[in-house]
């Protein structure tokens, strides 16, 4: 007799549930289980640390931080986008001192390649040079993030160099 009356619970939880789920928005049920993957890949990850168990601990509080969200981007994003501003940096033609504004200068082909994350050793083709343009600009482009117009601005003049090259 208890397990009919405990499926019958179980099952109009479950369909409580699930009638819950349908009435609400997709965006808030993202986000909503994206906060709870969080929150229990942490205390998972906090209870493996104390346990003592440092090496399963270090995986989950990465997949952790990979579902954070910072200003919009995520923490993958934000590593490629600090990525790319080392390889500006490193070839002068960017900084952090917005004072100086300076006129950059044409890139080379080697640099617009590293730019875009494309090979230069391999054949690239128009289709390539886009696909990584535009993913490199949704994370970028002054619209979603006023700070980033200088980049922008330099990944398109990347773009536009690669373009140039082949045709």
């Amino acid at each position: 007799m208890n397990i009919i009356i405990y499926t019958v619970v179980i099952l109009v939880i479950i369909y409580l549930l699930l009638r819950f789920i349908s009435n609400v928005s997709s965006k808030k049920l993202s986000k909503g289980l994206r906060i709870l993957i969080v929150i229990g890949l942490i205390i998972f990850a906090i209870l493996f640390a104390v346990a003592g168990r440092f090496i399963l601990s270090l995986p989950l509080t990465l997949a952790s931080l990979a579902l954070l969200k910072l200003k919009g981007l995520s923490i993958f994003q934000m590593i490629s986008l600090f990525r790319l501003i080392q390889t500006l940096r490193r070839s002068g033609r960017f900084s952090f001192n917005n004072s100086t504004k300076s006129n950059f200068s044409s890139l080379s082909f080697a640099e617009s390649c590293k730019i875009l994350n494309l090979d230069e050793k391999k054949k690239i083709t128009k289709e390539d040079i886009n696909k990584a343009y535009l993913k490199i600009q949704k994370k970028i482009h002054p619209d979603v993030s006023p700070e980033t117009a200088r980049l922008s601005s330099i990944v398109n003049e990347a773009r536009d160099v690669l373009l140039n090259e082949i045709k």
